[in-house]
């Protein structure tokens, strides 16, 4: 099991909005992390720090020299494939040759700001990508491709890949078919639930004839310390109103508009706190290392192959500085268990 850590703040009111994802960068390429993860814009406060992933991955590679720098995602449907392949194969440049990028087809009409008439065919035009993407990043003929390829070259010979599911079935059979990794988490569906995707995730690899068996990274909000319910109590304010504001997001995008997170002293409502508590309790990296534990052996039971730590729900900056630590006697706990 390998952990990174992964990002998606809301812009959240602070002085020093990317010093979380930049310390803990640090942190993360010198404490034997796998990769970090950096998302795209909802054009909305939920997501609202990272309007793009390649220029927050730009940043971390240049103050890394070892982990993975990867995009979790790109909404491959807003933007041209030449300019997916050339924005990141900088990074590849930047990082000498640690870019990965996770592709998502979008959900949120709002989010197609910057291409409407991608909505309808959102999914099938990320598949489309993946293909094109390759052809690109190899240098290879492409009838979308620029006459001389991409520039810059990029540094590995082959960019890995994952397709990015909030838990869709047919996603995961997509992404085993076409050969790539999976991203994923937890908002739609429980970890219980995890296992029947992986497995068709795995048969759908291997009857393709990918050599391997491809790769599962499943995404957990993580707050750890010393004591449980210390840990809980610096958790579940932000969690709460993190919350909030992805439900806010969802409402907008039902064509509900509402305020971004209740106001102050407003009471959480009944499905925030429902989902707060499943996170909390069962389903998220919460508590102690041996509380963590558990979720981590149930998440290996599943097939995940790589646990990307959401660490930057809105829990003050120290605190999740701090628990950065925690984290990492949970990495080597299971990388000795192993």
């Amino acid at each position: 099991m390998d952990f990174s850590l992964f990002y998606f703040a809301d812009d959240a009111d602070s002085g020093d909005r990317y010093r979380l994802l930049l310390e803990g960068a640090r942190f993360a390429d010198t404490h034997g992390f796998a990769a970090v993860w950096t998302p795209e814009r909802h054009f909305h406060r939920f997501g609202g720090l990272f309007p793009n992933p390649a220029v927050a991955a730009a940043a971390v590679a240049a103050v890394t020299t070892r982990v993975g720098v990867r995009a979790g995602s790109v909404v491959a449907p807003l933007h041209h494939p030449v300019r997916i392949a050339e924005d990141w194969a900088m990074v590849d440049n930047l990082s000498h040759g640690r870019a990965g990028i996770s592709l998502a087809s979008g959900w949120n009409p709002q989010d197609f700001l910057l291409a409407p008439d991608s909505y309808e065919r959102r999914r099938e035009l990320t598949v489309e990508a993946i293909g094109t993407l390759r052809k690109l990043w190899r240098g290879e003929p492409c009838p979308e491709g620029p006459p001389g390829g991409i520039y810059p070259r990029p540094v590995q010979a082959d960019p890995p890949i994952w397709l990015t599911s909030g838990g869709s079935l047919p996603t995961f059979e997509a992404a085993g078919r076409l050969g790539v990794g999976v991203l994923t988490n937890l908002l739609t569906y429980e970890l219980d639930a995890l296992p029947a995707r992986v497995r068709a995730y795995r048969q759908a690899y291997a009857a393709a004839g990918h050599p391997g068996r491809g790769h599962v990274a499943l995404m957990l909000h993580a707050c750890l310390g010393d004591d449980r319910e210390a840990a809980l109590a610096v958790a579940r304010p932000p969690l709460h109103r993190y919350l909030m504001t992805s439900l806010d997001l969802n409402l907008r995008a039902a064509g509900l508009p509402v305020g971004a997170g209740p106001p102050p002293g407003a009471e959480v409502p009944a499905v925030v706190a429902r989902a707060a508590d499943r996170y909390l309790e069962r389903d998220g990296l919460f508590g102690t290392v041996g509380d963590a534990l558990g979720v981590v052996r149930r998440a290996a039971d599943a097939g995940v192959d790589e646990i990307a730590c959401l660490i930057d729900f809105g829990v003050p900056i120290d605190a999740a500085l701090a628990g950065l630590d925690r984290l990492d006697e949970l990495r080597r706990g299971v990388s000795l268990a192993r």
